[in-house]
């Protein structure tokens, strides 16, 4: 186990959330599951989303995720980005903006082109602040779009 591992705590939702997760992302695995009686729910789990370790738990109404903490889905291009929303959308996930969006457990993700990053990394301020304007404007990232405001700022 890594020395810092997510904790995900879910009302009652653990086990669909991670038959989800695993089905949605590569790399992908669940690697324990703890049951409450020999063909009870779920209670706990240890998997694996992208390469990422987590730990599960059912815990009941106490807890809820929020925005303050999402999952960043570093995408190669708009097809993964296209890929991974449209996963996200079909399960009942909720866009918001900027490239969010909150799957039907209440977790959210950000899904994002690899080019995003690489812009908003330029020495140009003008240019930066071209396409963080931009990307203000979309739901669902456009790198297109990004590369037009890139490239007329």
């Amino acid at each position: 186990m890594n020395k810092v591992t997510p904790f995900l705590m879910f009302n009652d939702q653990l086990e669909a959330a991670i038959e989800f997760y695993t089905a949605t992302f590569p790399n992908s695995e669940v690697r324990s599951v703890a049951r409450t009686g020999k063909d009870g729910p779920v209670c706990s789990a240890e998997f694996v989303v992208g390469g990422q370790l987590f730990l599960g738990y059912n815990g009941g109404p106490y807890f809820s995720f929020s925005e303050g903490v999402s999952l960043y889905v570093d995408c190669a291009d708009q097809a993964e980005v296209d890929l991974y929303w449209d996963r996200l959308v079909n399960a009942g996930a909720t866009p918001s903006q900027c490239g969010w969006i909150k799957d039907p457990f209440g977790l959210t993700w950000q899904i994002v082109p690899r080019r995003f990053t690489e812009m908003i990394g330029d020495r140009d301020p003008k240019k930066v602040k071209a396409v963080m304007d931009a990307m203000m404007t979309m739901v669902k990232l456009d790198v297109a779009g990004l590369e037009q405001a890139y490239n007329d700022a």
